[in-house]
Formats: structure tokens, C-alpha cells, sequence
């Protein structure tokens, strides 16, 4: 009898040390594997899927943006670099500046000898503006000059802009003394002449067409252009015999050092009445110029890309509202807080990258179609998908973390109980 109300006090002062063994004999929480968490996470997209389709495509559109842009830019210049490197960066064009009292000066007539006097100077040659139209018959208006200037050459010109005759022949030693005329290919197109022995009225006279150039990429004045002999112009156009465009090629390592004679070699008496050039400048500026309108479609992209996430998140929102007895059944049958919220982070995440990938995809494939279009050749960087990969993580894991956190709070027995 003595005892047994002892055992019950011993009893009562050992209650909590008896719960604390039976807390410490309580099972752990199972682990979730990554297997695991892909699954579950994957099982709440797979019951939703037209919501999720359209929650993706938000993210697919950004980042089919960024880079379709990226590789549209990528090809562009690397269109541009082949250019530069198959038409060089020696070619060097003087030209007359202003007089001190604003006037445009003239460039000599020895100009072109003195230039092939330089030594480093491999071929030089020379083109002269002349004030006469050209029109396909004499009963076009003289206004009506469709942009096309006549200028004199001389025959050295083809070889120094490594042209080349589309149709026809160049101009010799014989047709530079002749009214005969070279189209450029430009000229050619706004007169509509597609073949040579055509003729053309010029300065109150017919000449034959003889030749049509090819395209002139650094030399776009010339694609422009009817071209004559430097004997031609001055016999039947009237031309004065002053060059107003010096073309020379020189060795690559010798350019800036030619560059900076040329002025005084041309025109010794007044050097700053000279005006010298490199084309290729103009190609690199074009390379450049693309790369700052790339950057503002990058933003665009990322304004699209950021409206995504978003849709992501407000999608992940109505999904754990929606599946409140889903979350407390999971809570219930022992899953902790941090599971519920690593599954709700995975099924962003998922999300994002189901979006992600199929926007890389459609991405690269327009920019590769615009390219080949175009006749480039088409570049999409790897970092392009780098940056489309990390993009997506990213903003899978921002849409995905407050709805993650809210799923994690709900109470089970608060979520089993809502109808």
C-alpha cells in the first residue's frame, strides 16, 4: 500500500522525463532525394496543364527575345568581321577639305602620281566628279537624276577596291578614250540597265554601256556611280582634270604611317585642305552601332522575361491556394515545413525552366533563319544559353519563394479543414 503511492509520485515527477524519451524515440522525418523532389514537384505541374503552358510562355517569349537578338547581333558581326577581313583594312581615301575661308578646296592634278611615289603604296588610283546627269533617254528631265553621279577614273580603279565587273568589261586603255560608261551596280539598278552595249544619255550625248560593276562595300560612292575614262570625261563631259577621291592600298603594318604623309605628300603648299580616310572605319562603326540597338532589344527581352516570372508567380499562388487540403494532408501524414516548401520551389523552378528551355530554343532557331535569310552566317554564342539558363533559375527561384513560404505556414489542420 506504502508503495504504490509512491510509485504514483514517482510517476508524476518523472512525467517529464518520460516525455522526453518518448520524444526522443519519436522517428526522424523521412528525406526527400532529389529524385524524390523532381517528382513531386513535377506531379503538381503534370495536374495543371494548360495553366502551366500558359504560365511558361511568358518565360519562353522573354527569353526567346534575348536571344534571338543575341544571336541576330552575333551573326551581323561576324558578317561584318569576314567583310573586313576579305576586303581589308589598307585601304586609305583622300579627299579635298575646306579652304581657311570655308571653301572646298580641290585636290591637284598630280595628286594621284604623288601618291604612288609613297613607298609603301602597292596601287593607287583616282575618280573625278563631273557636273552632268544620266538618264536612260534624252527625253527624261535633267532633274530626274536618281542619285547617280558621273565621275572620271582611271583605269587602276577596279584593282585598288578589289571590284569586280558583274557584266561586261572595265575600262581600258581604248573605252577610257571613248564614250563608254561602267555602271555601277546601284546606278545600274535605278536605271534599269541589266545588260551591257546599252546606251545611256550623258552631257547631251549617247555613250554604250560596256560593264556592270558588283557590289563595292567599301566604296558605296562608286556603287552609285557612272563611271568614264579620265581622257572621255575631259573630251565629251567637260571634266577639269582634278581628282576628288584618291583610293590607295599600302602594306597593313604601313598604314598609319602612310596616313600621315598623305596630306603632305598630296598637297604640300596647304596639307590641312586634305581630307584622308580608312572605309573599313565605317564597317567597325556599323559593328558597333549594332551592338547599342542589341542592348535595347536585350531590355525589351527582359521587360517580357520579367512579366513571365510575374505569371509564375501569381500561378504558384493560385496553385497552393488551390491545393490547401493537398498541404495539410502531406503536413499530416509527417511532412515537414521545409519539404512543403521545397516542393512548391521546385514546381517554380520546373516551371521557369520548362519556359526557359523552350524559349532558348525558338530563340536560336529564328536567329539562325534571319541569318541564313540574309546570307550570314549564323552565331548563337553559348553564353546566350548560359544567360537563358541562369535567367530562368532565377526567376523561378524569386516568383517561386513566397508562394513556397506561404505553403510551409499553413496549418494542417487549418487546410484539412478548408472545403
Amino acid at each position: 500500500m506504502s508503495r504504490e503511492p509512491a510509485e504514483r509520485g514517482s510517476a508524476g515527477t518523472g512525467t517529464g522525463t518520460g516525455t522526453a524519451r518518448r520524444a526522443a524515440g519519436r522517428p526522424a522525418p523521412a528525406r526527400l532525394g532529389a529524385a524524390d523532389v523532381l517528382r513531386v514537384g513535377a506531379a503538381g505541374l503534370r495536374s495543371r496543364p494548360a495553366r502551366v503552358v500558359l504560365s511558361a510562355l511568358g518565360i519562353a517569349i522573354g527569353i526567346a527575345t534575348m536571344v534571338a537578338v543575341i544571336g541576330i547581333s552575333s551573326s551581323s558581326r561576324e558578317q561584318l568581321m569576314r567583310q573586313l577581313d576579305t576586303l581589308g583594312t589598307n585601304l586609305l581615301t583622300v579627299s579635298p577639305g575646306q579652304t581657311l575661308f570655308g571653301e572646298e578646296a580641290q585636290l591637284p592634278e598630280q595628286a594621284l602620281g604623288m601618291v604612288r611615289r609613297i613607298g609603301p603604296v602597292h596601287t593607287a588610283s583616282a575618280t573625278g566628279k563631273i557636273d552632268a546627269t544620266v538618264r536612260r533617254t534624252n527625253h527624261i528631265s535633267e532633274a530626274v537624276t536618281g542619285g547617280i553621279e558621273v565621275q572620271a577614273s582611271s583605269a587602276e580603279l577596279l584593282t585598288t577596291l578589289e571590284g569586280r565587273v558583274r557584266a561586261g568589261t572595265w575600262l581600258n586603255a581604248a573605252t577610257e578614250r571613248l564614250p563608254a560608261v561602267v555602271l555601277g551596280a546601284k546606278a545600274a539598278e535605278r536605271l534599269g540597265v541589266t545588260r551591257t552595249g546599252v546606251q545611256v544619255w550623258m552631257g547631251g550625248r549617247w555613250f554604250t554601256v560596256i560593264g556592270i560593276l558588283g557590289p563595292m562595300p567599301l566604296a558605296p560612292e562608286i556603287e552609285r556611280s557612272a563611271l568614264v575614262g579620265f581622257p572621255a570625261g575631259e573630251k565629251y563631259l567637260g571634266f577639269d582634270g582634278h581628282p576628288t577621291t584618291v583610293y590607295e592600298r599600302s602594306a597593313e603594318e604601313a598604314v598609319e604611317d602612310v596616313r600621315s604623309v598623305l596630306p603632305r605628300t598630296v598637297n604640300p603648299e596647304n596639307p590641312d585642305e586634305v581630307t584622308v580616310s580608312r572605309p573599313s572605319d565605317a564597317l567597325a562603326a556599323r559593328a558597333a552601332a549594332a551592338g547599342a540597338f542589341t542592348n535595347l532589344l536585350l531590355g525589351l527581352g527582359a521587360v517580357a522575361l520579367l512579366v513571365g516570372g510575374v505569371g509564375v508567380a501569381n500561378t504558384m499562388v493560385i496553385s497552393v491556394l488551390e491545393r490547401r487540403r493537398e498541404i495539410g494532408l502531406r503536413r499530416s501524414l509527417g511532412a515537414t515545413r521545409g519539404q512543403v516548401r521545397v516542393q512548391f520551389l521546385t514546381e517554380s523552378l520546373l516551371l521557369s525552366a520548362l519556359g526557359g528551355g523552350v524559349g532558348a530554343g525558338l530563340g536560336a532557331l529564328a536567329a539562325a533563319g534571319y541569318a541564313l535569310s540574309r546570307g550570314w552566317p549564323p552565331v548563337v554564342p553559348l553564353w546566350a544559353f548560359g544567360g537563358a539558363i541562369g535567367a530562368t533559375l532565377v526567376i523561378g527561384t524569386v516568383a517561386g519563394i513566397y508562394p513556397a513560404m506561404r505553403a510551409a505556414r499553413l496549418s494542417p489542420t487549418t487546410a484539412l479543414a478548408t472545403t
